[in-house]
């Protein structure tokens, strides 16, 4: 059996979601998606997944306060999570100090292939040109 590190993607814009999924699906990435805070919540049980990329302005439950609910569960507490928003990071939540944040990505200044690549940074994964060494 191939290790496959897995990653959620939790964004309400479809077009986003499906760009961020294809280009960390073609870096060699298992990826699942949600489409707001609630979904998200239910798709990290599922999987356990090592990183999750976190819109944070989403309707029914924004990233914020399911960060909030992911952390306040035990297996939710350890979970890599990288803020990916176009909110700047003066205008974020406070609470998002106290929620053990790996990194915050404001969307418009990353590529795609930029966020594959902090996505390895934050694991420690290697790569081989598209390709992460998981």
């Amino acid at each position: 059996m191939i290790y496959q590190t897995k990653i959620v993607v939790v964004e309400d814009d479809n077009d986003l979601r499906f760009l961020y999924q294809s280009k960390l699906e073609r870096a060699g990435f298992k990826v699942y998606t949600a489409k707001n805070g609630i979904e998200g919540l239910t798709v990290i049980q599922a999987y356990n997944p090592h990183i999750i990329l976190l819109d944070l302005l989403m309707p029914h439950m924004g990233g914020a306060e399911m960060l909030a609910r992911l952390r306040a569960e035990e297996w939710g507490s350890d979970i890599r999570v990288v803020v990916l928003t176009n909110i700047s990071k003066d205008e974020a939540p406070p609470t998002l100090r106290f929620l053990n944040v790996d990194r915050y990505i404001v969307k418009a200044h990353h590529t795609p292939a930029q966020v594959v690549d902090i996505v390895c940074e934050v694991l420690g994964i290697k790569r081989t040109g598209d390709r992460a060494i998981t």
